[in-house]
């Protein structure tokens, strides 16, 4: 037996979490924590790997093709908004650890895999109760990554919220956090409110893994190439460095490939989210270097002939859209109610629809993210852990008694944060 083979089939026996080794007693599929993805980035240097949004399983399909390519570990994840109780997906939460246990079992895929849910908005006493409930039915269900994201709530609120919430989380999951809601060139997060939140959570012996900002970049469909901001991300990055901190890049669809190399080579971003463009490639539109789709003098989306979903399908698609009035950035909600007629469709046109996300996927973990070949690595940290759990990055560096609820408030009123305006900014 290959020492490779060895070592995978070792990291197969101790680094499934629990919740995995339940659910999926006979696997062969690789599903770990985010902390062992996150410390292969971080031991290769200058790289991040793609998370990718799995909004339909020709997406989730193709990004595990390509990652095998390119041996690479990667992320499969859903939003709240995407696959939470409210979902316009059919992947969600609760069905999204079995959709790649599957898949990695059926094609061999052999890289390790983390499970996130992303964006678990906390936007009031409400979403708090909720989550007390459903976050553990989540991991019951194959999740192992979570980002608690309160970062809609007045600094103080956030990291109350991120305390209170995370006794539900285990402690060998791998956890991000964030500061600044995603809203483009609006509401821009700063190196001192991410500070106040991770030296907050560092006096509760919490140490995410990583930390999401408003850095510049939006969700969806990018109108302008303005994008990332990486002296902003470097700044943040720089001000919490000592406490081992990795970024966590939203919104990459609307970034050049040349400013999402200059985020891995230049910032400690070892996650880059990836959602839009791959559920247009999926569809078989047209996108640009951007990830976005290219649109017509008319102003309507190019479907590309025989690849993505059939034409016959894509014009009930956009009859429905048109039917429901939704603009083109609302595109997204057709996952949901076309799903199971995506499915249905010949493995030629679903084998094709995957094929093109896989194109799109292998390109950027080898030739943007410098993903390449962290397979191993994140096999290796599973291996010298000895176990599923890596446990936190940083000990334990504040005071707690400097860090209580009243503290809390108090040192809060001295940050100068600008939420940026009101709306849904969800991803």
């Amino acid at each position: 037996m290959a020492q490779h083979t060895q070592d995978f089939e070792k990291a197969l026996e101790i680094g499934r979490p629990p919740n995995i080794v339940k659910l999926f007693p006979n696997s062969k599929a690789l599903i770990v924590s985010g902390k062992a993805i996150d410390r292969a980035m971080i031991a290769k240097g200058q790289a991040m790997t793609i998370a990718a949004n799995g909004r339909n399983s020709a997406v989730i399909r193709g990004a595990l093709i390509a990652a095998q390519k390119a041996n690479a570990a990667i992320i499969i994840e859903i939003a709240k908004s995407e696959g939470g109780a409210n979902a316009y997906c059919a992947v969600n939460f609760w069905n999204m650890a079995s959709h790649v246990d599957g898949i990695c079992n059926e094609l061999g895929i052999t890289i390790p895999v983390a499970i996130h849910a992303d964006h678990y908005a906390l936007k009031g006493d409400k979403d708090i109760e909720k989550a007390k409930v459903e976050i553990p039915s989540m991991f019951d269900a194959g999740i192992t990554s979570i980002a608690i994201d309160a970062s809609h709530l007045p600094d103080d609120q956030n990291l109350l919220a991120n305390l209170e919430i995370n006794q539900y989380i285990p402690k060998w999951a791998s956890l991000e956090t964030e500061v600044g809601e995603i809203k483009g060139t609006q509401g821009l997060s700063t190196p001192d409110e991410a500070l106040f939140l991770i030296q907050g959570l560092n006096a509760h012996d919490i140490s995410p893994d990583w930390i999401a900002l408003n850095n510049g970049t939006t969700h969806g469909i990018e109108a302008s190439d303005a994008g990332i901001q990486v002296e902003l991300t470097t700044a943040v990055h720089k001000a919490i460095e000592k406490y081992r901190v990795s970024g966590a890049q939203h919104g990459t669809s609307g970034n050049s490939s040349d400013r999402l190399r200059e985020i891995a080579a230049n910032t400690n971003t070892t996650k880059a989210n990836v959602a839009t463009a791959l559920q247009m490639i999926s569809w078989g539109l047209k996108v640009n270097d951007y990830g976005n789709a290219i649109l017509d003098t008319d102003g309507n989306f190019n479907k590309v002939t025989e690849t993505g979903v059939t034409e016959e399908l894509w014009a009930e698609m956009v009859d429905y859209a048109n039917g429901k009035g939704l603009k083109k950035g609302d595109y997204k909600k057709l996952n949901l109610p076309f799903e199971n007629k995506i499915v249905g469709q010949s493995s030629e046109v679903r084998d094709r629809m995957a094929q093109g996300v896989a194109d799109f996927v292998h390109n950027m973990l080898v030739n943007v993210f410098n993903a390449g070949d962290t397979a191993p690595l994140a096999i290796e940290a599973i291996l010298k852990a000895g176990s599923y759990d890596l446990g936190p990055k940083a000990d334990r560096m504040e005071d707690p008694a400097e860090w209580t609820s009243e503290k809390i408030a108090e040192k809060a009123k001295s940050l100068d944060s600008d939420k940026g305006p009101a709306g849904d900014f969800d991803d």
